[in-house]
């Protein structure tokens, strides 16, 4: 028997389970809108038990709050229980350089046992629920990351995924499809052009497309870092901080605390910082038209559309965000902010923490990190704010970051050339280069 149902956002429609949303083309077959929520039958205050006996194995300790019915159909390599970690240097950097007073954790999706993202909870339920409805093949459009996990999922599950990349996507992540045995179409043109490749092949050959940002296994699979967040942490965050492509992210958080409303256990709503990269970031000038002009009425669909960026983090650059009025206005009530990173500080953010904490971040989390350096900066960082940072990948997606982090060698041919390093000069060089 199902335990939920798909109620559409628009119209309030009801759809029976997965199959009959899959079997509608992914839409409300009442009014035809895409953005579903998915209900449960079950009570919402049991959440707090299934958090309190998680074993600590996958998102699927949460299992009675997925949109899957069968345990036999999930396909997981234990993603979604990767550690919430308190990096206490960055408490005292905020506290020495703008005597604020806060705790700084980071979410470590670098560690998840899948393929090393953030996008690895939305591809395992995923390949879960499309094993479930019988699903053969399946198409994605994408810059990267999110690709390289429905690729290792779908392979696990048998299922066949045909993959479009636009023409700027990283060779490691093409590399890592293409070696699951998964589909690759290289698009000569952007995301934006990717997707519309993507979409005309679906429709030819009548294959199911994810669904993107909005999608509902995306939304549900990512929702259950909240409860991570509750298991983990002393105190659930006030401040959330992530860099920005499409936004499942914060449409997710929102989700779960959606679903824990009317419990009696309801953290507070985090103020929402999202970051984008200074060459692709529609969002945030959108956001900061709107902000300057106050907030009129339109304004949330009102954003610039970058044709093909060029950026340093090809896996953020969406240059034409449709969930741009989504994201918006959840930042909006959050009372958070859009922030824009400068690209040309990328590598120095990641030597940073290679350095203090000897942990190899990817592009897009050097986005996130160098956002809390912004935040302080404009003083969207209070006294007593507990901030969690939104690790989405480790370096591993981009070794061309890894040989840019160079920064120690000098080249010598005798040994008198040979000085004694001091750790704390190069210490003091990565600080001001941030900085």
């Amino acid at each position: 028997m199902n335990k939920y149902q798909l109620k559409c956002r628009a119209c309030g429609h009801v759809l029976a389970d997965m199959k009959q949303w899959f079997d509608n083309e992914q839409k409300c077959d009442a009014c035809g809108h895409k953005f579903v929520d998915v209900e449960y039958f079950q009570d919402a205050q049991n959440v707090k038990q299934i958090i309190a006996e998680s074993k600590a194995q996958s998102l699927f300790d949460y299992f009675d709050f997925l949109p899957l019915n069968q345990r036999e159909n999930i396909v997981s390599s234990g993603e979604g229980v990767i550690p919430v970690e308190h990096w206490s240097f960055l408490d005292q950097f905020a506290l020495n350089q703008y005597g604020i007073n806060c705790k700084v954790h980071v979410y470590r999706n670098d560690l998840s046992p899948g393929t090393g993202t953030f996008k690895d909870v939305a591809a395992s339920l995923a390949a879960s629920v499309l094993k479930e409805n019988g699903i053969k093949q399946f198409a994605i459009a994408s810059t990267g990351n999110i690709a390289t996990a429905f690729a290792y999922y779908l392979a696990k599950a048998g299922i066949s995924l045909a993959v479009f990349i636009p023409q700027d996507a990283l060779m490691s992540n093409e590399a890592e499809i293409s070696a699951y045995g998964q589909k690759v179409f290289r698009v000569e043109g952007d995301y934006a052009y990717a997707k519309k490749i993507a979409t005309e092949y679906a429709n030819k050959n009548k294959i199911l497309i994810s669904g993107g940002n909005i999608d509902p296994m995306r939304v549900e699979a990512k929702k259950t870092m909240v409860f991570e967040w509750i298991r983990q942490m002393e105190s659930f965050p006030t401040v959330y901080i992530q860099a920005l492509s499409g936004g499942t992210g914060p449409i997710a958080i929102d989700k779960a605390l959606n679903d824990l409303k009317n419990t009696n256990f309801l953290p507070a709503y985090p103020r929402y910082i999202m970051v984008q990269p200074s060459a692709c970031n529609p969002m945030t000038l959108g956001w900061e038209r709107a902000k300057e002009l106050g907030f009129p009425d339109g304004w949330k669909n009102d954003y610039p559309i970058i044709d093909s960026p060029v950026t340093k983090v090809p896996t953020l650059a969406t240059g034409n965000p449709a969930t741009y009025p989504i994201i918006a206005d959840l930042v909006h009530k959050s009372k958070g902010e859009m922030l824009t990173f400068d690209e040309s500080k990328i590598v120095d953010v990641a030597r940073l923490i290679a350095f203090e904490k000897q942990v190899r971040i990817g592009p897009a989390s050097t986005i996130a990190m160098g956002g809390f350096f912004e935040a302080l900066k404009f003083g969207h960082i209070k006294n007593g704010d507990v901030v969690l940072i939104n690790l989405g990948e480790g370096v591993r997606r981009a070794p061309e970051l890894m040989e840019e982090m160079v920064y120690t060698t000098e080249r010598v041919s005798s040994v008198e050339q040979c000085r004694v390093p001091e750790m704390q000069l190069y210490k003091d060089q990565l600080w001001r280069k941030v900085l």
